[in-house]
Protein backbone atom coordinates (compact mmCIF):
# COMPACT_ATOMS: atom_id res chain seq x y z
CA UNK A 1 0.00 0.00 0.00
CA UNK A 2 3.28 2.74 0.99
CA UNK A 3 4.42 1.80 -2.73
CA UNK A 4 0.91 2.37 -4.21
CA UNK A 5 0.46 5.66 -2.26
CA UNK A 6 3.92 6.89 -2.63
CA UNK A 7 3.53 6.12 -6.32
CA UNK A 8 0.30 8.23 -6.49
CA UNK A 9 1.75 11.13 -4.55
CA UNK A 10 4.71 11.76 -6.48
CA UNK A 11 2.84 11.74 -9.46
CA UNK A 12 0.00 13.91 -8.08
CA UNK A 13 3.11 16.62 -7.23
CA UNK A 14 3.87 17.01 -11.20
CA UNK A 15 2.60 20.07 -12.72
CA UNK A 16 0.78 19.96 -16.05
CA UNK A 17 2.15 20.75 -19.60
CA UNK A 18 0.84 24.08 -21.16
CA UNK A 19 -1.92 22.78 -23.30
CA UNK A 20 -2.31 26.09 -26.20
CA UNK A 21 -2.86 25.12 -30.02
CA UNK A 22 -1.93 26.73 -32.87
CA UNK A 23 -4.75 29.46 -32.98
CA UNK A 24 -6.32 28.31 -36.53
CA UNK A 25 -9.57 27.07 -34.93
CA UNK A 26 -10.28 30.80 -33.59
CA UNK A 27 -8.53 32.81 -36.54
CA UNK A 28 -10.19 31.32 -39.84
CA UNK A 29 -13.41 30.67 -40.78
CA UNK A 30 -15.70 28.10 -41.86
CA UNK A 31 -12.98 25.46 -39.90
CA UNK A 32 -11.25 25.02 -43.59
CA UNK A 33 -7.62 24.83 -41.45
CA UNK A 34 -8.99 22.09 -38.58
CA UNK A 35 -9.87 18.28 -38.88
CA UNK A 36 -13.03 17.64 -39.87
CA UNK A 37 -12.48 14.18 -41.89
CA UNK A 38 -15.53 11.99 -41.77
CA UNK A 39 -18.16 15.15 -41.03
CA UNK A 40 -20.64 16.08 -43.47
CA UNK A 41 -18.89 17.69 -45.78
CA UNK A 42 -19.86 20.48 -48.73
CA UNK A 43 -19.47 20.55 -52.29
CA UNK A 44 -16.33 22.33 -52.07
CA UNK A 45 -14.94 20.14 -49.61
CA UNK A 46 -15.71 22.21 -46.09
CA UNK A 47 -17.22 21.00 -43.13
CA UNK A 48 -20.98 21.88 -43.19
CA UNK A 49 -22.53 24.70 -41.19
CA UNK A 50 -22.89 23.20 -37.46
CA UNK A 51 -21.35 20.09 -37.89
CA UNK A 52 -17.58 20.93 -36.24
CA UNK A 53 -19.55 23.50 -33.81
CA UNK A 54 -21.39 19.54 -32.73
CA UNK A 55 -17.86 18.08 -32.25
CA UNK A 56 -16.86 21.14 -30.18
CA UNK A 57 -19.64 20.31 -27.96
CA UNK A 58 -19.14 16.61 -27.94
CA UNK A 59 -15.48 17.09 -26.86
CA UNK A 60 -15.46 19.33 -24.27
CA UNK A 61 -18.29 17.04 -22.51
CA UNK A 62 -16.39 13.98 -23.29
CA UNK A 63 -20.14 11.95 -22.77
CA UNK A 64 -20.75 9.17 -24.98
CA UNK A 65 -24.06 10.06 -25.51
CA UNK A 66 -22.48 13.37 -27.25
CA UNK A 67 -20.38 11.30 -29.40
CA UNK A 68 -23.12 9.48 -30.56
CA UNK A 69 -24.84 12.24 -31.64
CA UNK A 70 -22.72 13.43 -33.68
CA UNK A 71 -23.86 13.75 -37.59
CA UNK A 72 -21.60 11.98 -39.86
CA UNK A 73 -20.82 11.92 -43.38
CA UNK A 74 -20.51 9.01 -45.37
CA UNK A 75 -19.73 5.57 -43.63
CA UNK A 76 -16.58 5.42 -41.70
CA UNK A 77 -16.53 6.54 -38.30
CA UNK A 78 -14.20 8.76 -36.04
CA UNK A 79 -11.40 6.96 -34.18
CA UNK A 80 -12.26 6.73 -30.83
CA UNK A 81 -12.42 10.64 -29.83
CA UNK A 82 -14.03 9.53 -26.04
CA UNK A 83 -10.69 7.93 -25.46
CA UNK A 84 -9.38 11.64 -25.53
CA UNK A 85 -10.94 11.60 -21.65
CA UNK A 86 -9.34 8.00 -20.70
CA UNK A 87 -7.28 8.27 -17.69
CA UNK A 88 -4.22 5.77 -16.66
CA UNK A 89 -3.77 4.13 -12.73
CA UNK A 90 0.14 3.64 -13.47
CA UNK A 91 2.68 6.94 -14.31
CA UNK A 92 1.31 10.63 -15.28
CA UNK A 93 -2.55 11.35 -16.06
CA UNK A 94 -2.48 11.50 -19.81
CA UNK A 95 -4.06 14.92 -19.88
CA UNK A 96 -0.70 15.62 -17.52
CA UNK A 97 1.48 16.14 -20.89
CA UNK A 98 1.13 18.59 -23.36
CA UNK A 99 3.09 19.30 -26.90
CA UNK A 100 4.13 22.45 -27.97
CA UNK A 101 1.77 24.44 -30.25
CA UNK A 102 2.11 23.40 -34.32
CA UNK A 103 2.72 25.10 -37.35
CA UNK A 104 -0.27 27.27 -38.18
CA UNK A 105 -1.83 27.03 -41.76
CA UNK A 106 -0.71 29.79 -43.03
CA UNK A 107 3.25 29.82 -41.37
CA UNK A 108 6.10 28.86 -43.62
CA UNK A 109 6.98 26.49 -41.12
CA UNK A 110 3.93 24.21 -42.32
CA UNK A 111 5.00 25.47 -46.01
CA UNK A 112 8.25 23.87 -45.53
CA UNK A 113 6.36 20.55 -44.20
CA UNK A 114 4.00 20.55 -46.89
CA UNK A 115 6.71 20.95 -49.26
CA UNK A 116 8.80 17.76 -47.78
CA UNK A 117 5.44 15.85 -47.91
CA UNK A 118 5.08 16.84 -51.69
CA UNK A 119 8.16 15.30 -52.19
CA UNK A 120 7.99 12.39 -50.32
CA UNK A 121 5.03 11.36 -52.36
CA UNK A 122 6.86 11.53 -55.48
CA UNK A 123 9.93 10.20 -54.05
CA UNK A 124 8.13 6.83 -52.78
CA UNK A 125 8.97 4.26 -55.54
CA UNK A 126 13.19 5.29 -55.25
CA UNK A 127 15.46 2.74 -53.41
CA UNK A 128 16.71 4.51 -50.55
CA UNK A 129 20.03 2.95 -51.46
CA UNK A 130 19.88 4.98 -54.58
CA UNK A 131 19.00 8.64 -53.68
CA UNK A 132 22.22 9.63 -54.28
CA UNK A 133 22.00 8.58 -58.13
CA UNK A 134 18.34 9.83 -58.48
CA UNK A 135 17.25 13.19 -59.66
CA UNK A 136 14.66 13.57 -57.25
CA UNK A 137 16.17 13.16 -54.23
CA UNK A 138 18.37 15.59 -55.45
CA UNK A 139 16.14 18.20 -56.32
CA UNK A 140 14.42 17.65 -53.15
CA UNK A 141 17.55 18.08 -50.96
CA UNK A 142 18.05 21.34 -52.68
CA UNK A 143 14.30 22.56 -52.30
CA UNK A 144 14.39 21.46 -49.07
CA UNK A 145 18.09 23.18 -48.05
CA UNK A 146 19.18 19.83 -46.74
CA UNK A 147 21.71 17.48 -47.19
CA UNK A 148 20.98 14.54 -49.21
CA UNK A 149 22.48 12.54 -46.03
CA UNK A 150 19.61 14.29 -43.91
CA UNK A 151 17.21 13.76 -46.76
CA UNK A 152 13.82 12.39 -45.46
CA UNK A 153 15.46 11.56 -42.33
CA UNK A 154 15.19 11.33 -38.32
CA UNK A 155 16.62 14.25 -36.08
CA UNK A 156 19.28 11.93 -34.14
CA UNK A 157 22.75 11.19 -35.52
CA UNK A 158 22.09 7.81 -36.07
CA UNK A 159 19.40 8.47 -38.33
CA UNK A 160 21.90 10.10 -40.64
CA UNK A 161 24.61 7.34 -40.42
CA UNK A 162 24.16 4.29 -42.35
CA UNK A 163 20.98 2.22 -44.03
CA UNK A 164 18.05 4.30 -43.83
CA UNK A 165 16.26 1.22 -42.55
CA UNK A 166 17.16 0.33 -38.96
CA UNK A 167 18.74 -3.42 -38.56
CA UNK A 168 15.27 -3.99 -36.67
CA UNK A 169 13.29 -4.12 -39.68
CA UNK A 170 15.48 -5.93 -42.04
CA UNK A 171 16.94 -8.56 -39.50
CA UNK A 172 15.04 -12.20 -38.99
CA UNK A 173 13.08 -12.25 -36.03
CA UNK A 174 12.96 -15.34 -33.26
CA UNK A 175 9.52 -16.43 -33.45
CA UNK A 176 9.54 -19.99 -31.09
CA UNK A 177 12.23 -22.18 -32.98
CA UNK A 178 12.28 -20.66 -35.75
CA UNK A 179 12.96 -17.16 -37.37
CA UNK A 180 10.94 -15.28 -39.75
CA UNK A 181 12.74 -13.16 -42.37
CA UNK A 182 11.03 -9.66 -42.59
CA UNK A 183 9.82 -9.92 -46.21
CA UNK A 184 6.72 -8.50 -46.56
CA UNK A 185 3.67 -7.99 -49.49
CA UNK A 186 3.85 -4.37 -50.68
CA UNK A 187 1.95 -2.67 -53.29
CA UNK A 188 3.52 -2.39 -56.90
CA UNK A 189 5.14 0.71 -58.05
CA UNK A 190 3.54 3.92 -58.99
CA UNK A 191 -0.12 3.11 -57.16
CA UNK A 192 -1.48 6.71 -55.87
CA UNK A 193 -5.18 7.76 -53.94
CA UNK A 194 -6.57 10.54 -53.89
CA UNK A 195 -4.81 12.59 -57.39
CA UNK A 196 -8.55 13.76 -58.73
CA UNK A 197 -10.76 15.83 -56.97
CA UNK A 198 -13.88 13.48 -56.87
CA UNK A 199 -12.32 11.15 -55.54
CA UNK A 200 -10.54 13.44 -52.77
CA UNK A 201 -13.99 14.94 -51.64
CA UNK A 202 -15.38 11.32 -51.19
CA UNK A 203 -12.91 10.56 -48.80
CA UNK A 204 -12.95 13.85 -47.06
CA UNK A 205 -16.47 13.18 -45.95
CA UNK A 206 -15.76 9.50 -44.59
CA UNK A 207 -16.73 7.55 -48.01
CA UNK A 208 -14.73 3.95 -48.12
CA UNK A 209 -12.28 4.07 -50.75
CA UNK A 210 -13.82 2.87 -53.71
CA UNK A 211 -9.99 1.79 -55.37
CA UNK A 212 -7.53 -0.62 -53.90
CA UNK A 213 -4.12 -1.39 -54.11
CA UNK A 214 -2.87 -3.63 -56.43
CA UNK A 215 -0.25 -6.46 -54.62
CA UNK A 216 3.39 -7.16 -55.48
CA UNK A 217 3.21 -10.75 -56.05
CA UNK A 218 6.76 -10.96 -54.76
CA UNK A 219 7.63 -10.72 -50.84
CA UNK A 220 10.06 -7.97 -50.87
CA UNK A 221 12.67 -6.45 -47.69
CA UNK A 222 11.35 -3.03 -46.88
CA UNK A 223 13.59 -1.22 -49.47
CA UNK A 224 11.97 2.20 -50.51
CA UNK A 225 9.31 4.62 -48.84
CA UNK A 226 6.10 3.34 -50.34
CA UNK A 227 7.16 -0.44 -48.75
CA UNK A 228 8.20 1.53 -45.10
CA UNK A 229 4.21 2.91 -45.31
CA UNK A 230 2.75 -0.24 -46.40
CA UNK A 231 4.13 -1.93 -43.10
CA UNK A 232 2.89 0.58 -40.59
CA UNK A 233 -0.19 0.99 -42.55
CA UNK A 234 -1.76 -2.29 -40.55
CA UNK A 235 0.86 -3.18 -37.84
CA UNK A 236 -0.05 -3.16 -34.47
CA UNK A 237 1.26 -0.65 -32.97
CA UNK A 238 4.36 -1.72 -30.49
CA UNK A 239 5.25 -4.45 -33.16
CA UNK A 240 8.59 -2.79 -34.56
CA UNK A 241 9.37 -2.67 -30.84
CA UNK A 242 8.06 -6.41 -29.73
CA UNK A 243 10.24 -7.39 -32.63
CA UNK A 244 13.10 -5.34 -31.61
CA UNK A 245 13.10 -7.24 -28.12
CA UNK A 246 12.58 -10.91 -30.01
CA UNK A 247 16.01 -9.71 -31.66
CA UNK A 248 17.93 -8.74 -28.53
CA UNK A 249 16.64 -11.84 -26.81
CA UNK A 250 17.34 -14.66 -29.31
CA UNK A 251 20.49 -14.36 -30.24
CA UNK A 252 22.63 -17.79 -30.58
CA UNK A 253 26.01 -18.52 -28.95
CA UNK A 254 27.00 -17.20 -32.38
CA UNK A 255 25.43 -13.89 -32.23
CA UNK A 256 27.69 -10.90 -32.46
CA UNK A 257 25.52 -10.15 -29.40
CA UNK A 258 26.78 -12.46 -27.13
CA UNK A 259 29.61 -10.85 -26.08
CA UNK A 260 28.12 -10.96 -22.35
CA UNK A 261 25.65 -13.75 -21.15
CA UNK A 262 23.18 -10.77 -22.17
CA UNK A 263 22.48 -8.27 -24.00
CA UNK A 264 20.18 -6.87 -20.89
CA UNK A 265 21.26 -3.53 -19.03
CA UNK A 266 23.73 -2.49 -16.88
CA UNK A 267 21.47 -2.11 -14.72
CA UNK A 268 19.77 -5.36 -14.48
CA UNK A 269 20.57 -7.23 -11.42
CA UNK A 270 20.41 -10.18 -12.83
CA UNK A 271 22.92 -10.00 -15.91
CA UNK A 272 25.83 -11.13 -14.05
CA UNK A 273 24.26 -13.22 -10.87
CA UNK A 274 25.83 -16.72 -10.25
CA UNK A 275 22.37 -18.02 -8.95
CA UNK A 276 18.99 -16.59 -10.68
CA UNK A 277 17.70 -15.49 -13.75
CA UNK A 278 15.35 -13.01 -14.46
CA UNK A 279 11.80 -14.23 -15.74
CA UNK A 280 8.93 -12.41 -14.35
CA UNK A 281 11.13 -9.61 -13.14
CA UNK A 282 13.92 -8.57 -15.45
CA UNK A 283 13.20 -11.21 -17.91
CA UNK A 284 12.05 -11.26 -21.42
CA UNK A 285 7.95 -11.31 -20.11
CA UNK A 286 8.99 -7.98 -18.21
CA UNK A 287 9.99 -6.60 -21.87
CA UNK A 288 7.19 -7.29 -23.71
CA UNK A 289 4.77 -6.44 -20.89
CA UNK A 290 6.11 -3.09 -20.31
CA UNK A 291 5.99 -2.28 -24.56
CA UNK A 292 2.24 -3.21 -24.06
CA UNK A 293 1.93 -1.30 -21.10
CA UNK A 294 3.57 2.28 -22.63
CA UNK A 295 1.41 1.87 -26.08
CA UNK A 296 -1.58 2.35 -24.73
CA UNK A 297 -0.62 4.89 -22.23
CA UNK A 298 1.10 7.06 -24.92
CA UNK A 299 -1.74 6.55 -27.43
CA UNK A 300 -4.29 8.43 -24.49
CA UNK A 301 -2.01 10.83 -23.94
CA UNK A 302 -1.77 11.23 -27.72
CA UNK A 303 -5.40 10.95 -28.31
CA UNK A 304 -5.25 14.17 -25.53
CA UNK A 305 -3.79 15.87 -27.53
CA UNK A 306 -5.24 15.20 -30.65
CA UNK A 307 -8.84 15.83 -29.74
CA UNK A 308 -8.73 17.89 -27.03
CA UNK A 309 -6.13 20.45 -28.09
CA UNK A 310 -5.00 20.65 -31.27
CA UNK A 311 -7.77 19.16 -33.83
CA UNK A 312 -5.14 19.55 -36.70
CA UNK A 313 -5.89 19.26 -40.84
CA UNK A 314 -4.52 16.23 -42.43
CA UNK A 315 -1.95 16.43 -45.13
CA UNK A 316 -4.70 15.08 -47.10
CA UNK A 317 -6.82 18.10 -46.54
CA UNK A 318 -3.99 20.73 -46.78
CA UNK A 319 -3.13 19.19 -50.20
CA UNK A 320 -6.99 19.88 -51.03
CA UNK A 321 -6.74 23.44 -49.70
CA UNK A 322 -3.16 23.66 -52.40
CA UNK A 323 -5.08 22.85 -55.23
CA UNK A 324 -8.21 24.94 -54.56
CA UNK A 325 -6.20 27.94 -54.20
CA UNK A 326 -3.88 27.09 -57.45
CA UNK A 327 -6.74 26.22 -59.74
CA UNK A 328 -8.07 29.46 -58.43
CA UNK A 329 -11.65 27.56 -57.31
CA UNK A 330 -11.26 28.73 -53.46
CA UNK A 331 -8.65 31.23 -52.21
CA UNK A 332 -7.22 30.17 -49.32
CA UNK A 333 -4.11 31.66 -46.66
CA UNK A 334 -1.37 29.27 -47.83
CA UNK A 335 2.21 30.64 -47.41
CA UNK A 336 3.56 31.07 -51.11
CA UNK A 337 6.65 28.98 -50.03
CA UNK A 338 4.55 25.89 -51.31
CA UNK A 339 2.35 27.43 -53.60
CA UNK A 340 5.36 27.90 -55.56
CA UNK A 341 7.39 24.99 -55.04
CA UNK A 342 8.94 22.52 -57.27
CA UNK A 343 7.20 19.31 -55.81
CA UNK A 344 4.23 20.82 -56.55
CA UNK A 345 4.41 21.83 -59.69
CA UNK A 346 5.92 18.33 -60.68
CA UNK A 347 3.08 16.83 -58.72
CA UNK A 348 0.94 18.62 -61.28
CA UNK A 349 2.72 17.31 -64.48
CA UNK A 350 2.48 13.58 -63.08
CA UNK A 351 -0.95 13.44 -62.27
CA UNK A 352 -3.00 16.37 -63.57
CA UNK A 353 -3.63 18.03 -59.87
CA UNK A 354 -2.50 19.73 -57.09
CA UNK A 355 -3.65 17.20 -54.67
CA UNK A 356 -1.27 15.21 -51.90
CA UNK A 357 -0.84 11.58 -53.70
CA UNK A 358 -1.63 9.21 -50.44
CA UNK A 359 -0.36 5.98 -50.60
CA UNK A 360 -3.40 3.97 -48.92
CA UNK A 361 -6.61 4.13 -50.64
CA UNK A 362 -8.26 5.47 -47.89
CA UNK A 363 -5.63 8.27 -47.05
CA UNK A 364 -5.52 8.94 -43.29
CA UNK A 365 -7.44 7.43 -40.63
CA UNK A 366 -10.31 9.47 -38.90
CA UNK A 367 -8.54 11.70 -36.09
CA UNK A 368 -6.64 14.86 -35.92
CA UNK A 369 -2.73 14.39 -37.29
CA UNK A 370 -1.31 16.15 -34.19
CA UNK A 371 0.72 14.57 -32.69
CA UNK A 372 1.54 10.98 -34.47
CA UNK A 373 0.12 8.35 -32.71
CA UNK A 374 2.75 6.06 -34.23
CA UNK A 375 5.50 7.83 -33.40
CA UNK A 376 4.06 8.59 -29.65
CA UNK A 377 4.21 5.03 -29.06
CA UNK A 378 7.43 4.88 -30.93
CA UNK A 379 9.10 7.38 -28.25
CA UNK A 380 7.48 5.20 -25.81
CA UNK A 381 8.88 1.95 -27.10
CA UNK A 382 12.35 3.51 -27.20
CA UNK A 383 12.75 4.50 -23.45
CA UNK A 384 11.46 1.09 -22.50
CA UNK A 385 14.01 -0.87 -24.95
CA UNK A 386 17.00 1.55 -24.29
CA UNK A 387 15.99 1.51 -20.27
CA UNK A 388 16.28 -2.12 -20.37
CA UNK A 389 18.88 -3.36 -22.95
CA UNK A 390 22.34 -2.11 -23.40
CA UNK A 391 22.06 0.66 -25.63
CA UNK A 392 25.68 0.96 -25.84
CA UNK A 393 26.39 -2.81 -27.27
CA UNK A 394 27.46 -3.19 -30.42
CA UNK A 395 25.59 -3.79 -33.76
CA UNK A 396 28.05 -5.03 -36.61
CA UNK A 397 27.98 -7.31 -39.60
CA UNK A 398 25.15 -4.77 -40.57
CA UNK A 399 22.85 -5.81 -43.77
CA UNK A 400 20.48 -3.65 -45.94
CA UNK A 401 18.12 -4.52 -48.86
CA UNK A 402 18.97 -4.30 -52.25
CA UNK A 403 17.18 -2.16 -54.75
CA UNK A 404 15.04 -4.79 -55.94
CA UNK A 405 14.22 -5.86 -52.10
CA UNK A 406 14.59 -9.44 -53.16
CA UNK A 407 18.04 -9.70 -50.79
CA UNK A 408 19.87 -8.32 -47.52
CA UNK A 409 23.62 -7.48 -48.91
CA UNK A 410 26.03 -6.33 -46.30
CA UNK A 411 26.41 -2.21 -45.08
CA UNK A 412 29.71 -0.89 -46.25
CA UNK A 413 32.57 -1.12 -44.09
CA UNK A 414 32.79 0.70 -40.69
CA UNK A 415 29.04 0.46 -40.46
CA UNK A 416 28.86 -0.61 -36.65
CA UNK A 417 25.90 1.12 -34.72
CA UNK A 418 25.10 1.03 -31.18
CA UNK A 419 21.70 -1.10 -30.00
CA UNK A 420 20.68 2.99 -28.87
CA UNK A 421 21.23 3.99 -32.22
CA UNK A 422 19.77 1.59 -33.84
CA UNK A 423 16.58 1.79 -31.46
CA UNK A 424 16.44 5.84 -32.24
CA UNK A 425 16.50 4.90 -36.28
CA UNK A 426 13.89 2.25 -35.76
CA UNK A 427 11.69 5.30 -33.78
CA UNK A 428 11.95 7.96 -37.05
CA UNK A 429 11.48 4.71 -39.22
CA UNK A 430 8.01 3.81 -37.41
CA UNK A 431 6.94 7.87 -37.18
CA UNK A 432 8.32 8.55 -40.87
CA UNK A 433 6.75 5.69 -42.52
CA UNK A 434 3.17 7.59 -41.74
CA UNK A 435 5.06 10.60 -43.64
CA UNK A 436 5.95 8.66 -46.24
CA UNK A 437 2.14 7.88 -46.98
CA UNK A 438 0.94 11.26 -46.79
CA UNK A 439 -1.10 11.21 -43.68
CA UNK A 440 1.11 12.77 -40.92
CA UNK A 441 3.58 16.43 -41.14
CA UNK A 442 7.22 15.78 -40.20
CA UNK A 443 6.20 18.22 -36.84
CA UNK A 444 3.53 15.30 -35.82
CA UNK A 445 6.45 12.78 -35.32
CA UNK A 446 8.74 14.97 -33.40
CA UNK A 447 5.73 15.63 -31.01
CA UNK A 448 5.10 12.74 -31.08
CA UNK A 449 8.10 11.13 -30.49
CA UNK A 450 8.85 13.17 -27.53
CA UNK A 451 5.19 12.75 -26.02
CA UNK A 452 5.45 9.48 -25.96
CA UNK A 453 9.50 9.31 -24.38
CA UNK A 454 7.99 11.69 -21.58
CA UNK A 455 4.91 9.38 -21.00
CA UNK A 456 6.95 6.53 -20.68
CA UNK A 457 9.68 7.81 -18.27
CA UNK A 458 6.58 8.56 -15.85
CA UNK A 459 5.91 4.59 -15.73
CA UNK A 460 9.34 3.97 -14.92
CA UNK A 461 8.88 6.39 -12.30
CA UNK A 462 6.10 3.89 -11.12
CA UNK A 463 7.19 0.91 -11.85
CA UNK A 464 10.68 1.44 -10.24
CA UNK A 465 9.57 1.34 -7.06
CA UNK A 466 7.98 -2.06 -7.33
CA UNK A 467 11.51 -4.20 -7.40
CA UNK A 468 12.79 -5.79 -4.65
CA UNK A 469 16.13 -6.49 -6.34
CA UNK A 470 19.43 -4.49 -5.09
CA UNK A 471 18.36 -2.79 -8.00
CA UNK A 472 20.19 1.05 -9.13
CA UNK A 473 17.77 1.81 -11.40
CA UNK A 474 17.32 2.88 -15.03
CA UNK A 475 19.73 4.25 -16.89
CA UNK A 476 19.02 5.62 -20.68
CA UNK A 477 19.53 8.20 -23.31
CA UNK A 478 16.82 10.21 -25.15
CA UNK A 479 16.62 10.66 -28.97
CA UNK A 480 17.77 14.80 -28.51
CA UNK A 481 21.11 12.90 -26.42
CA UNK A 482 20.28 13.95 -23.11
CA UNK A 483 21.00 11.39 -20.16
CA UNK A 484 18.31 10.33 -18.53
CA UNK A 485 18.40 8.56 -14.92
CA UNK A 486 15.57 7.00 -12.75
CA UNK A 487 16.64 6.16 -9.31
CA UNK A 488 15.02 3.01 -6.72
CA UNK A 489 12.52 5.92 -5.62
CA UNK A 490 11.17 7.27 -9.08
CA UNK A 491 13.31 10.63 -8.85
CA UNK A 492 14.70 11.66 -12.03
CA UNK A 493 17.85 13.25 -12.82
Amino acid sequence: MMIRNDAADSQHAQSDAPHVANGDEVSFPRWFACFTKGLPTSQQGEVEPGAYESLLRAVESGKNAAFEALARGSGRRLANPQAAHAYCLEGGDPHRFGCVPAPAFASPEIAAEMKEMYWLSLARDIPFREFPASAITTRAAEELMTSERALFRGPTPADRDGPYISQFLVRPIPVNSTALEQRYRTPVLGIEFMTTFGEWLQIQSGVPPWRECTWDGIHRYIRNGRDLAEWVHYDFLYQAFLNAALILMNHRPESVLSETRSVFSEQNPYKHSKVQDGFVTFGLAQVVDWLGRVTTAALKAAWAQKWLVHRRLRPEAFGGRIHQTKTKTIEYPIHGDVLNSIAVEETFRRHGSYLLPQAYPEGCPLHPSYPGGHAAVAGACSIVLKALFDESALMPDCVHASADGLSLEPCPPGFVPTIGAEVNKLASNIAMGRSWAGIHYRSDSTAGLRLGEEVAISILQDLVRTCTEDFGGFAFTRQDGSKVRINPSGEVS
